[in-house]
């Protein structure tokens, strides 16, 4: 199988990408603007006498059309049920389709900004959401998405810096040993939770893809989603230090478990996931570094002070793995 393109959107021009609009039966107005997106490719395209949509390209090689199928099953069926997810549009019949090369969806046009979680009741909103995705979420798998795990979180990408010399060599014994450290307390944790019931999953539910608008949040881009435990679209709305992280749990419990009951023993891995998402981040942005618009988006990566700081976190986070779960009833 030949290996996918480290720049598999080098032809990807505004000509294509209308071409590959109007391809599906939409003309376009030849309004075309570039979206925040480094592993997709994402834009708005202005409509002929209609709102502008927004063209997702897909990375090629990394779903299966099962599974980009999948995540679009799932946020229809969260629509379905009121719960404020976005789901691809479906034009002549489908909501995937391909052109040119690139398989490619359309959404609506969906504005919003960031919500203000220092505030108590959006944080509560937010979990009667949170809380309502993943009672849906539990009902049944994903049969062609991964599930989270730290295999693929923390082993994998430490070995891929590893073995492709990412780690400057004056940095390398001490990163060793600490990212070695940090997944031995990550299996700890795991371990200490025990065995839990996986869920479909948001899987990325960070700021950038939570919207507020007056009517309340909704969610976006669950390119990420995948199996895992709920406490991982929960964990990244916490913030500050253990205290204030503890009064946000709270506060999003309060209205997750109006509609779904957290098992608590997954607090167990709230700084487990952390780490996790840390080393993982690391390991990403080395995967995708011959695609250009990562060394301009990402300068400060790979560089001395970067791993420098990245070891720092590490060391960090595995004190607050050692000093136990954030919060419990």
């Amino acid at each position: 199988m030949t290996p996918p393109s480290p720049t598999p959107y080098a032809d990807l021009g505004p000509d294509r990408i209308l071409d590959a609009v109007e391809s599906i039966g939409l003309l376009t107005d030849g309004r075309l603007l570039a979206l925040n997106s480094y592993e997709n490719r994402v834009y708005q395209v202005g409509i002929e006498d209609a709102t502008p949509v927004i063209v997702k390209f897909y990375r090629p090689g990394r779903w299966s059309d099962a599974a980009i199928l999948e995540e679009h099953s799932f946020t229809r069926e969260l629509a379905e049920r009121e719960i404020p997810a976005v789901p691809p549009t479906i034009v002549q019949g489908r909501t995937l389709h391909e052109h040119g090369g690139y398989r490619f969806s359309v959404t609506p046009r969906r504005g919003g900004r960031t919500p203000e979680l220092e505030d108590a009741s959006v944080l509560e909103w937010i979990g009667r959401f949170i809380g309502r995705i993943h009672a849906l979420g539990a009902v049944e798998p994903f049969l062609h998405r991964p599930r989270l795990d730290i295999a693929s979180f923390g082993t994998r990408p430490r070995d891929f810096l590893l073995a492709n010399d990412w780690i400057p060599a004056e940095l390398l014994p001490a990163y060793t040993s600490v990212v070695d450290q940090a997944l031995d307390c990550a299996r700890a944790c795991f371990e200490r939770a025990g065995h839990l019931c996986a869920i479909r999953l948001h899987g990325d539910c960070h700021l950038g893809n939570l919207l507020w608008t007056d009517a309340g949040p909704h969610f976006v881009d669950f390119d990420d989603a995948r199996m895992g435990p709920a406490i991982q679209d929960l964990w990244m709305l916490l913030s500050g230090d253990r205290h204030s992280m503890s009064r946000q749990l709270a506060d999003v419990l309060a209205g997750y478990e109006d509609f779904r009951e957290l098992d608590h023993r997954e607090l167990h891995l709230v700084e487990a996931l952390r780490t996790l998402r840390l080393i993982h981040h690391a390991g990403w942005l080395a995967r995708r570094w011959l695609d250009p618009a990562f060394p301009a988006a990402f300068t400060w990566f790979g560089t001395h002070h970067y791993w420098q700081d990245h070891i720092l976190q590490l060391r960090e986070q595995i004190a607050a793995m050692e000093e136990g779960p954030l919060w419990s009833a």
